[in-house]
Parts: structure tokens; sequence; C-alpha cells
């Protein structure tokens, strides 16, 4: 039997049925986590838009004496002008959020991209173990009317009939654990794609279909684009902006008055014009500036720590990805094939009385094992494609 026959994953049921590409839309759509990111932005530039913005003028009215004859009324408006470029900075602090805001929305959409891998792919591979657990079953049945023949025909021990159906059972649990895995994976991609577990899914497509490994030198030279990244070094290019907008608050700011008095006793009255402004002699912002210093410096370690991170993290996935992937060449051309050839030839074998009952078990139990160890490496790929898709994004664009 072909391996890709095998494993093509073509008999899941058409009911629900979900490509890669439509899983991937629905989420986008409808995975409120992402909905709730996409306010991040709105929130930045409503924050920016307030950063631009002047202080309001204050008006003030005031009565010196409440006699009507001898009372002094005052009417004066006040406006602070800001000095030394806060506003300006004010504004570069708030753009740098809306920067942070549209790289945190890139990165969850990374993230929500490699949910949507390893949930789809999960539940393909949880089909492919529905479909190998059934074939093994299979496998056990037609061994187990051998036996049945072999023994009334006297020729074997009735033990050995006894063993096929101890394996049997073994299988028929196999067989339920696999359709309850399924059902798990199937629930989990359906609360990924953002809607509830109300309807049967099945996801269409060919787990054993991998995206080739690029090479590790293009993975590690398209780090400095990844959106982790960038995100970092955006944090630096904020917090500088943080300590330029601590050190504009030295300057006072420059309160200017305009307003108008009138005496009653003197019926007079006069013109108002005031300029004030705080001195600064003793606060002059000195622990905000030097705390938004150190915070600079924090990101820019922060930044390189992060680069360190995902340097590793690129190099370990893109390591084991190659790995499971030699691993799952040698199952499709050697180890596949050779143990199906071989649960054959034995079954013949044990038919025509060559080989013993043992062998039977034997070579069965390898098939089973080699079939479960190739999902395992299948897997194992798998985690490692969804692990660079977080770091880099989409990694097919990466040649």
């Amino acid at each position: 039997m072909a391996v890709g026959c095998l494993l093509s994953g073509q008999s899941l049921a058409n009911a629900g049925e979900v490509t890669f590409s439509q899983a991937l839309q629905r989420a986008q759509e409808n995975n409120p986590n992402m909905a709730a990111a996409k306010w991040q932005v709105d929130i930045s530039q409503a924050e920016r838009r307030q950063a631009g913005l002047i202080p309001n003028p204050e008006l003030s009215w005031e009565v010196e004496d409440t006699r009507s004859d001898t009372r002094t009324t005052t009417v004066q408006l006040t406006q602070p002008i800001e000095l030394g470029g806060k506003r300006g900075a004010r504004v570069e602090v708030a753009q740098r959020g809306i920067d942070l805001a549209a790289l945190g929305l890139e990165q969850y959409r990374n993230g929500l991209r490699a949910e949507v891998i390893q949930a789809f792919y999960g539940a393909l591979q949880a089909g492919m173990r529905v479909e190998l657990a059934e074939q093994s079953r299979q496998i056990a049945q037609r061994a187990l009317g051998i036996a049945q023949g072999r023994v009334k025909a006297g020729k074997v021990s009735p033990i050995e009939l006894t063993r096929a159906q101890v394996q049997l059972a073994e299988l028929d649990l196999e067989a339920t654990r696999a359709q309850r895995d399924r059902r798990i994976a199937e629930d989990r991609l359906q609360l990924v794609m953002g809607q509830g577990s109300v309807s049967e899914l099945r996801p269409q497509g060919d787990a054993t279909r991998l995206p080739e490994v690029p090479a590790t030198s293009r993975l590690l030279s398209a780090l400095a684009a990844s959106a982790e990244l960038r995100s970092a070094q955006t944090a630096i290019e904020q917090q500088e902006a943080s300590f330029a907008l601590e050190k504009t608050q030295r300057i006072p700011d420059l309160n200017v008055s305009l307003g108008s008095q009138y005496s009653a006793a003197d019926r007079e009255r006069v013109n108002l014009v005031g300029l004030s402004m705080p001195l600064p002699l003793f606060n002059r912002n000195q622990g905000n500036i030097l705390a938004a210093a150190r915070r600079a410096d924090q990101s820019r370690d922060l930044r390189n720590a992060a680069e360190l991170r995902l340097r590793n993290e690129i190099q370990v996935a893109a390591a084991q990805w190659q790995s499971a992937q030699v691993e799952i060449q040698a199952f499709e051309s050697t180890i596949l094939p050779s143990a199906q050839q071989a649960v054959d030839s034995t079954a013949r074998g044990f038919e025509m009385g060559k080989f013993a009952f043992l062998d039977v078990l034997d070579a069965q139990r390898t098939l089973i094992q080699s079939r479960a160890q190739y999902i395992q490496s299948l897997a194992a790929a798998t985690d490692s494609w969804v692990q660079l898709e977080r770091v880099l994004g989409d990694i097919s664009v990466i040649r």
C-alpha cells in the first residue's frame, strides 16, 4: 500500500469541510482576540490626536467687596503657552505609540496564523491517526481470521487465537482514543477560528505536505524585518522620545493673561495684561529625566536580549524541522513500506505454516509503532514550522 494513499486524508467526511486558507480567513475575521488587538491602533491614534492639542484657556471672574457701591469686578482670560517644544515632543511619543500598536497587531496576526497552522495540521494529523488505527484494526482482524482457521484445523495452539484477540482489543481502544483526540483537535480548530464547537468540522488537506525548510542563513537574515524585533527597536525610539519630552519639562510654561477690571466706586474700567511663569529653582524635573534616560538604556538591552533569543529560537526550530524532515523521508521511503511488506509476508507465511503467530504479532506491532512515530515526526515538523511562523510571519516568502 502506498504511503501517499495511506495518509492522504481523503476519506474524511464532507460535512463542515474547511481548507487552510478558509480557516485562516475565518480566524482573522471572527477571532475575538484579533478584533480586540485591532482596537489598539485606534486607541493609539486617539492618543496621538490628544497629544497634539494645545492647552485650554482659563476664564476667571473675581469680585472684591460685595457692596454694590464699592465693589471691584475683574474678568480675566489666561492662556498657557507651552515653551521648549513640549507639544512636539509629546506628539513624537504618541506617534511612536501608534507604530508600536501597528507592530503589535502584526505580531498578533503572525501569532494567530501560527495558531491556525498548529490547530489545522493538528486536526489533519489526528484524522490520520484515526485512519491508521482503523487500518491497523483491519490488519489485526485479518490475523484473527487466519488464527481462527489454523486453530480449527488443529495446526496451532488456541493460545495463538487468544493473542490475536488481545491485540485486536488493544487496537479497538486505540481507535477509540484516536476518535476522541480528533474531536478535541477539531474543537480547538473551531476555537481558533473564533466559532463555538457547535457543528462538525473536517479540515481538508494533506498533513504530509509541509513546506520546505528555508536555509537557516535566510531565516536569520529575515529576523531584522520581523515584527517582534522591529517592535523592540521602536520601543527604544519611544523611550528616547519620552526622554526628550522629560527634558522639555525643565522649561516652565508662560501664562499670558488679558482682562478687564471695573471699579464701582470710581466708575472706571481698566484693562489688565499679565505674564506669569514658575521659577525652576528646586524642581527642574531631574528625577523624571534620569528615569527616562535609564528606561531608554533598558529598552536597548531588552532589544539586544530579544535578538539573541529570537536568533536562538530560529536556529533551534530550523534544526528540529530539518531533523524531522529527514525522519519523515526515511519513514515514507523505507520504514513504512518495509514494515507493511513484513506484515503481509508473515501473515501469508503463518497461514502456510512457515511462521509462528508471534512473528505475525511482532510484524504488526512494528508497523503500528512505525506509523505512530511517523505521525510524531510530522507533528514535530509542524511545531517547528509554527515556531518560525510565530517569529517571522509567513515563511513561504523567505527563499
